[in-house]
């Protein structure tokens, strides 16, 4: 196996996953972004969206703060300093595989 190859298989799975990946790239270029905005720029299902959310959360690459804007849901969601690191890397091993 070559070493273009070798960092395909290296890809960090978390990230890899198409729905997850549009999140990051998303969250890459805004401070924080809600619910809604990624909703409807992803064009994901509440769910789908909620799910994905929930795995990024747990790997350490997404913030989650849900609070109130007048009486209204607020969920924002914010990419961490190890979701910026781990995106980064995602497209540097990218680059190096082509």
């Amino acid at each position: 196996m070559n070493d273009r190859i070798r960092n395909l298989a290296g890809l960090d799975r978390l990230v890899h996953e198409p729905g997850r990946l549009a999140i990051l790239s998303l969250l890459s270029a805004v401070e924080e972004a809600d619910f809604l905005y990624l909703l409807n720029e992803t064009g994901m299902t509440k769910g789908n969206l909620s799910s994905h959310l929930a795995k990024l959360e747990a790997g350490g690459y997404v913030k989650i703060d849900k609070t109130y804007r007048g009486k209204i849901p607020l969920t924002l969601c914010t990419l961490t300093t190890a979701g910026r690191a781990a995106f980064k890397n995602y497209r540097a091993a990218l680059k190096a595989s082509l």
